[in-house]
């Protein structure tokens, strides 16, 4: 098995260009059917070293966010990567799953879709094979991120009314470290309850659409997942 070529172009155009790492998730609600999308940043790939060719994204989002409802209905997504540096586009469908903290009332139930993951074809799967460590990922990524990032997961709860407007808002933590011991009760807390939040959004792709606009003739090739865990090329018109 090998690197998919997709994942390949998404990488050496990130080397040049590392702060075009924002991509757009689409998910659908299931009470309107109607799509929504928004913005992420793709922190990692993540992949078995025994399976390469099944790299997955990983982001990150709140627990608490309506798209997580969304999710649960039908974890099928769209992820579209558009690189202005290399006029390059990536339209990734595939299948999401959740890594919350051990105390989310969700964990039991998005803990087991990790490990019902289909065995073959998932590079999910794949990590679970290896006894992947999905709460140290998670810990890990929280701590990778920047102080003010941090404290976006202790504010509450995402989509709600802002009572009290912005006044309200200025007294949200604008910044979080991890707590030493002789730091205040507040700080610890507020840690705690940001981490609490924090969940990874994991895409387990199945398609990619790859447009290279950057180059005339412009090119589109689109890779499927073969059942074998590999990816089938095609080219397409533009």
């Amino acid at each position: 098995m090998t690197i998919p070529r997709w994942k390949i172009a998404i990488e050496n155009a990130i080397a040049q260009y590392e702060k075009q790492i924002v991509i757009q998730l689409a998910t659908v609600d299931s009470k309107t059917s109607i799509p929504k999308v928004r913005s992420h940043i793709l922190r990692s790939f993540l992949a078995s070293p025994a399976t390469p060719s099944l790299p997955l994204l990983v982001t990150t989002t709140d627990i608490r966010a309506p798209k997580v409802s969304q999710i649960i209905a039908n974890p099928n997504v769209q992820v579209v990567h558009w690189i202005e540096g290399t006029q390059e586009q990536f339209r990734i469908s595939g299948r999401v799953f959740l890594v919350p903290a051990p105390e989310s009332p969700f964990f039991a139930y998005l803990m087991d879709d990790i490990h019902s993951a289909a065995e073959n074809t998932s590079g999910v799967a794949a990590l679970v094979k290896d006894g992947f460590d999905w709460e140290k990922k998670r810990v890990d990524t929280f701590k990778s991120l920047s102080g003010h990032m941090k404290a976006t997961w202790c504010r509450p709860i995402p989509g709600i009314p802002l009572t009290g407007g912005e006044e309200e808002a200025k007294k949200w933590p604008v910044k979080l470290e991890e707590p030493k011991p002789d730091d205040t009760e507040e700080s610890k807390q507020n840690w705690k309850t940001a981490l609490g939040n924090f969940t990874l959004l994991i895409v387990d792709p199945s398609e990619c659409d790859y447009y290279e606009l950057g180059v005339i003739p412009n090119r589109r090739t689109n890779f499927t997942k073969t059942d074998d865990g590999n990816w089938r090329e095609e080219q397409l018109v533009p």
